[in-house]
This record gives C-alpha cells, sequence and structure tokens, in this order.
C-alpha cells in the first residue's frame, strides 16, 4: 500500500471518528437543551423558499414537559407507539408484522416507534433511502441510550408536525385551539395526535370522518392504557 493511499485511509477513520463523536456529543447535549429547530423544519424552509412560497410562515416554540397537559403525551402514545415505555427504540413485533402483511402483496406500511420518529425529524431528511432507514436507527439508539423516555416524549411532542408550518404542541394549541398547551383537554390532544400520519392531508381545524373515526379510537385506547399513568415519568 502506498504511504498517499495510507495518509488517505487515516484521514478517512479520523473524519470518521469525528463524526460519531460529534454526533454522540450532540444527541447528549439535546438531552438537556432544547433544540431550536429540526431537520424537517429547515427543509421546510428550504422548499418554501424554493418555490415562491413568500406568505409562509413556521410556527414552533419549546414547552417543557411541565407545562404540557398530560393528556397530550398519552394520546400520542396511545396513537403512534403503545409500546413505547417498554421497548428499546424499536417494535420487533410491529416490523415483522409489516413485513408479513407487505409480503402477503400490501403496501409496506410504516412501523416506526416515537424515538425512531424524534430521530428522523430531528437530524435527518425525508425519504425511504436505506441510507436514511441505516442513520435513522443509528440516531434511534443513541437517543434511547442517551436520553430517558419522558425526555424522548417531551422532544417528540414539540417537534411534530401538526399541520403546514405548525410544529409542536404550543404552536398547534394556539394555531387550532386559542389555548396553551396546558389547558388541552382529552379530545384536542387525541385530535392532534389524530392528524400524525399525515398532518398536511388531514385537518385538525377541519377533520373529515377518518380523522373523527381515529380521534374516537385513540380516546378509547388512551382510557384503555391506563391513561397518563401509563407513562414513565
Amino acid at each position: 500500500m502506498s504511504s498517499a493511499l495510507k495518509r488517505l485511509l487515516r484521514v478517512c477513520l479520523w473524519a470518521g471518528a469525528g463524526v460519531l463523536v460529534l454526533s454522540v456529543l450532540c444527541v447528549l447535549c439535546l438531552r438537556w437543551v432544547a433544540p431550536v429547530t429540526s431537520a424537517f423544519m429547515l427543509e421546510r424552509r428550504i422548499a418554501a423558499a424554493v418555490e415562491g412560497e413568500h406568505d409562509f410562515q413556521l410556527h414552533y416554540q419549546w414547552t417543557n414537559w411541565s407545562q404540557v397537559s398530560a393528556q397530550l403525551p398519552i394520546a400520542l402514545v396511545a396513537a403512534e407507539d403503545q409500546k413505547f415505555p417498554s421497548h428499546h427504540g424499536f417494535d420487533i413485533d410491529a416490523i415483522q408484522s409489516a413485513l408479513a402483511d407487505a409480503d402477503e402483496g400490501e403496501r409496506l406500511r410504516g412501523a416506526s416507534t416515537i424515538s425512531q420518529q424524534v430521530a428522523k425529524n430531528l437530524f435527518l431528511w425525508n425519504g425511504r433511502s436505506f441510507v436514511r432507514k441505516g442513520l435513522e436507527a443509528y440516531f434511534t439508539v443513541l437517543i434511547e441510550a442517551l436520553w430517558p423516555k419522558r425526555r424522548i416524549l417531551e422532544v417528540y411532542l414539540n417537534i411534530a408536525q401538526f399541520g403546514d408550518g405548525v410544529y409542536g404542541a404550543s404552536a398547534a394549541s394556539r394555531q387550532f385551539f386559542r389555548s396553551t398547551p396546558a389547558q388541552l383537554d382529552a379530545r384536542q390532544s387525541a385530535l392532534l395526535a389524530a392528524v400524525l400520519p399525515n398532518p398536511v392531508r388531514y385537518r385538525v381545524d377541519r377533520p373529515g370522518p377518518y380523522v373523527l373515526r381515529r380521534v374516537a379510537w385513540i380516546e378509547r385506547q388512551a382510557v384503555q392504557l391506563g391513561g397518563p399513568g401509563y407513562l414513565p415519568r
């Protein structure tokens, strides 16, 4: 092996190690520091600028866990990831079920946990490439290893998209209910959770039959899980 190739290999190894260390430090820092934005928010801002959406406004304001109604976290878990308190970032049963359905000819559906969605929304871009899924798995492992469960859920309810340009519980509460996150009741919380599969297509302010059916289901599931007491403290 030539000396130039050896030097290039060393540079690549040091660069790779640097990226790994930086990613760990970034995730560790966000255990305590509120994120000022997310990759998905930046992506939406860029898209608006490129497409000439001059009237586009992005609404986001961090809200601490203690300032959010206890009804919202349990509604999100009931809707998106009912095994959240017990899994370690990945719902293996849901993944196997999704793959089995795909083998039978059904469209491959997502089986992402809340931890995976935090990893994707906070650090990555939209898409279904193997590279992005691999990075999503990597950041999910870091988040689960370095954050307590309550922090994961706190970040999720702050960066989740509830409408076009509406991110987090604070912005959604003001935009749709003219209230604060602390004032959200069980139905309002279920309504916010119900649009998460596609918050641009499904509307909190104009819920259609599908969203209303999903709201009722989420409310039942939240009660059956045991309400807010089901979640880690």
